[in-house]
C-alpha cells in the first residue's frame, strides 16, 4: 500500500469527530470487559513470547507491555496497535499485526487520529479521550458499500450520515467504520445505540476516515487504510485492538 509507514517500537495516536452519532465515546462490554481498557484485572490470557517492547517488557508486540499483551487473547491473530504521542495529544500511529508462528510480524503502518483530549483509563461520555485498552473488533459499515470485508457488514447512508451541519472535511467520517468493542454489544451493527454499561461510560467508538485532527474518541485513517482494514481483518483470526499513548501502552 502506498502511504504505509516503516513500523518502530515508538509510535503516536489517532482520532476524529463525533458526538451526536453512537460513534466515538465508551466503556468495556462482554469479552472485552475482561480485555479493556481499565486495567482492573490482569488475566494472564497467554504468556508472552518474542521481542523486547520497549519500556515494557518482553511481548511480540513493540511497544506493547506486559500488563496489556496479557489481554489480548490466545486466539487472536491479527492486532490493530494503535500508538498515542502522548497522553494529552491527538496524533497517533496505526500499524497492523499478524501472529506468525510464535512471534508477531508488521503488515503497514499509518499515520491516525485519536480523542482531541488524548487518552483516558477511565472513559467518560464527553471527554474527548480515547479509552486506554485492549478490544475486539467484530462489525463494521458506513455511508458505502461493502468493499468486500469478512466483518459483517452493514450499510446504511442515513444511519452512518454525519450531520448536515458539519462542515465539508467531516461529511466523510462514515464511509467507512470498524466498531471498537467498547461498552457495546458484539454482533450488532456499529450505529447500534446500546450501552451495556450505561451511557455515562460512553459508547460509539470506531475506526472510521480521518479528516486531520482529533476526534471525540475515535480513532481515524485514511480511506485507503480503511479499505485495506476492511479488506485483510477476518473474524477466523480474532482481531483485536490494542490502543493507548505510549506510556499507557508500554507498563
Amino acid at each position: 500500500m502506498s502511504g504505509v509507514w516503516r513500523v518502530t517500537a515508538a509510535v503516536a495516536a489517532c482520532g476524529t469527530f463525533l458526538a451526536t452519532l453512537s460513534a466515538c465515546g465508551g466503556a468495556v462490554p462482554g469479552e472485552t470487559r475482561a480485555e479493556g481498557a481499565q486495567g482492573r484485572r490482569d488475566q494472564s490470557t497467554h504468556s508472552s513470547t518474542g521481542q523486547g517492547a520497549p519500556g515494557g517488557g518482553t511481548t511480540g508486540i513493540p511497544g506493547v507491555g506486559e500488563r496489556l499483551y496479557r489481554r489480548i487473547p490466545a486466539v487472536s491473530r491479527q492486532v490493530v496497535a494503535v500508538y498515542g504521542e502522548g497522553s494529552g495529544s491527538a496524533d497517533s500511529t496505526v500499524v497492523l499485526y499478524t501472529r506468525q508462528g510464535a512471534g508477531w510480524r508488521p503488515a503497514g503502518g499509518w499515520p491516525a487520529h485519536n480523542g482531541r483530549n488524548g487518552w483516558t483509563l477511565h472513559h467518560r461520555m464527553g471527554d474527548e479521550r480515547s479509552p486506554v485498552g485492549v478490544f475486539t473488533l467484530s462489525d463494521a459499515g458506513g455511508v458505502l458499500a461493502d468493499p468486500g470485508t469478512r466483518l459483517p457488514y452493514d450499510q446504511d447512508a442515513g444511519a452512518y450520515a454525519p450531520p448536515a451541519e458539519w462542515d465539508e472535511a467531516h461529511q466523510h467520517d462514515f464511509d467507512y467504520v470498524i466498531a471498537i468493542d467498547y461498552n457495546r454489544l458484539r454482533g450488532t451493527p456499529p450505529h447500534d445505540p446500546t450501552r451495556p454499561e450505561g451511557e455515562g461510560r460512553g459508547g460509539g467508538i470506531w475506526l472510521h476516515l480521518d479528516h486531520g485532527s482529533g476526534t471525540s474518541a475515535c480513532v481515524s485513517l485514511s480511506k485507503e487504510v480503511m479499505r485495506y482494514l476492511l479488506h485483510t481483518l477476518d473474524p477466523a483470526l480474532h482481531p483485536v485492538v490494542v490502543m493507548g499513548d505510549r506510556e499507557e501502552l508500554h507498563a
